[in-house]
Parts: structure tokens; C-alpha cells; sequence
């Protein structure tokens, strides 16, 4: 699939705002945040900018975007649909929690519950966009049980990244560094193990399925037309294998393997954690830019057979 620009960046500014924003809901209602409101101030505003960015980034990837509206209204059979409910939904707890920070303790009877909507409402989101992929038969490689908990693990890491960062710079515990650490841990494992699954699945599907022409090898005699048309440049994009497996390496080192020796150096040593902690949450999210990359450009869609692949 062709790695949309749009889309890569709507993946994971999203991820990490909501991820930020169901972390942030969790420890505010378990009491475990730094006290200061201007802690509150700028964790909200990074966390709902980078969904804004997120979900603005991501119109531009359609035909029309003044038309993104009308996708609300088919929640019923749409995961896309689904995910705009959700993320328009979980903008109204997210901005009662908000402003019952900036409060204080006049309004610390709601935070719990608002806190627990909040992340209840984010990580339904993030569900729902994983679910986009994760729905399409066509596409093997996003047919997968692991891209769901991937989708998560990776929101769920950015958000710690940037909580614990953010923690630091306002002299918070150290709560949010150990959850930093044991969210990259996870999001390392599971994506170590999706691209296992991938690249040891059976090409399932043949020039022979696509034709139904059975008894021997299915190859293609010329090509429909002489140039590519929307489905080759859309879904007939190709990665190197050589290519992929050098992207993954850098994701793994700036998206995990950086990261959590930065991290642990900040848990470590608390004189250099501010620093530390901000470097790794930038380092994880440019790896995890990298892994969506990848996430796209190693898809390959089943049209694609009746234009030459042998198998998808």
C-alpha cells in the first residue's frame, strides 16, 4: 500500500494524544499527577493538539474533505465512522477533566470519574482506528490478530513517553517513568512478534485464486496498459525487502531500543531524568513515524494479482 503522508501522521499524532490523554484520565483519577495546574495546563494542550493534528492531518487523505462530516452517520457498519463518533465523543470528558485540573481542589469530587471516561474514551478510539486495518480481509498483512494490541501498545507508549516527560519537567514522582518503561517493553515485544507473524504466513492467496484458472502456474502474459493507473500507484506500492528490514532496524533503535535506555538512565539518575525523559519521547515517536511507514508500505493488496504478483 502506498504510504500515505496524511495518513502516517494522523496514526500517530492521534496515538500518542489519545494515549497521553487515557494516561493522564487514569493517574488523575488515582491522585498520582503532579499538583501544579500548569502541569495540567500543558499536558492537555499537548495531549488534545497532537488528536486535533491527528484528525485534522487525516481529511486531507480524502477526495473531499469538506465532506468528512457525513462519514458520523454510518456508525452502524463504518469502523471509520465508529472512530470519529468516539473521537468526537471523548473530546467532552477530556475538556471537563481539563478544566476541573485548572480548578484545583474545588473540583476534585469529578476528577476520578471523569478521569476514568476519558480513558475508557480513548482507548475505544484507538480501537476503532486499528479496527480500519485490522477489518480488511483483502490486505494480509493488516489481517492480523496482533495489529489491534500493536495499535494500542503504540498509543499507550507515546502517551507514557510523553506523561513521564512531561512529569519530569514538572517535578513529578516516578510513577510515570516506570509505566514508560513497562509500556515500550510490551510495544517492543508485540511488534517484534507481528512482524514475525508476516513474514512467516503463507502467501494464502495466487494469480490462480485471483482467476480461477487452476491445473498450473498463473502468470501474467502483458500488462493491462502501459502505465500505472490509481489501484498500482495506491495499492500496488512495493518496499525492497532490504529496504524494510534496515527501516525496521532504525524504527526498533529510535523507537523502542533508544527510548527505554533513556528512560531507565532517568530513573536512574534523576539529576539528568528532564532531559533524558524529553529526548526519549521524541526519539519514540519519530521510530513509531518510521513503523507506520513501514505498516503501510509492506502491505500488499490482493488487486495486485491480477497485475502481475504472484502471490499475496
Amino acid at each position: 500500500m502506498h504510504p500515505a503522508l496524511s495518513v502516517i501522521l494522523f496514526t500517530t499524532a492521534s496515538g500518542a494524544g489519545y494515549g497521553l490523554l487515557a494516561l493522564l484520565g487514569v493517574f488523575g483519577a488515582l491522585g498520582v499527577l503532579p499538583p501544579d495546574q500548569g502541569f495540567g495546563l500543558v499536558a492537555f494542550v499537548l495531549a488534545l493538539g497532537l488528536v486535533t493534528f491527528g484528525l485534522l492531518s487525516s481529511t486531507f487523505h480524502l477526495g473531499h474533505p469538506e465532506r468528512a462530516w457525513r462519514a458520523l452517520s454510518q456508525w452502524r457498519s463504518s469502523w471509520l465512522s465508529r472512530e470519529g463518533v468516539a473521537a468526537l465523543a471523548s473530546l467532552v470528558p477530556a475538556g471537563l477533566l481539563w478544566l476541573a485540573f485548572l480548578l484545583g481542589r474545588r473540583a476534585s469530587a469529578v476528577v476520578a470519574p471523569l478521569g476514568f471516561i476519558s480513558a475508557v474514551l480513548a482507548a475505544l478510539t484507538v480501537w476503532c482506528t486499528a479496527m480500519i486495518y485490522r477489518s480488511l480481509v483483502p490486505i494480509r498483512q493488516w489481517n492480523n490478530a496482533l495489529v489491534l494490541p500493536n495499535y494500542l501498545a503504540l498509543a499507550l507508549m507515546t502517551g507514557a513517553l510523553w506523561l513521564a516527560a512531561l512529569s519530569a519537567l514538572f517535578g513529578g514522582g516516578v510513577v510515570a517513568t516506570v509505566v514508560a518503561l513497562v509500556a515500550i517493553a510490551g510495544a517492543a515485544a508485540l511488534k517484534q512478534a507481528y512482524w514475525s507473524a508476516i513474514d512467516r504466513a503463507p502467501h494464502a492467496l495466487t494469480a490462480a485464486d485471483a482467476t480461477g484458472l487452476r491445473g498450473g502456474t498463473v502468470r501474467l502474459f502483458e500488462a493491462p496498459h502501459s502505465q500505472d493507473n490509481y489501484l498500482l500507484k495506491e495499492m500496488g506500492f512495493r518496499i525492497a525487502r532490504k529496504h524494510a528490514a534496515k527501516l525496521r532496524r532504525i524504527a526498533l533503535a529510535l523507537g523502542f531500543a533508544l527510548p527505554f535506555l533513556l528512560t531507565l538512565a532517568a530513573l536512574l539518575w534523576s539529576g539528568i531524568a528532564a532531559p533524558a525523559l524529553l529526548l526519549a519521547a521524541v526519539s519514540g515517536t519519530v521510530g513509531v513515524l518510521v513503523e507506520r511507514w513501514l505498516f503501510f508500505a509492506e502491505a500488499k493488496h490482493t488487486v495486485t494479482l491480477y497485475y502481475g504478483a504472484a502471490a499475496v
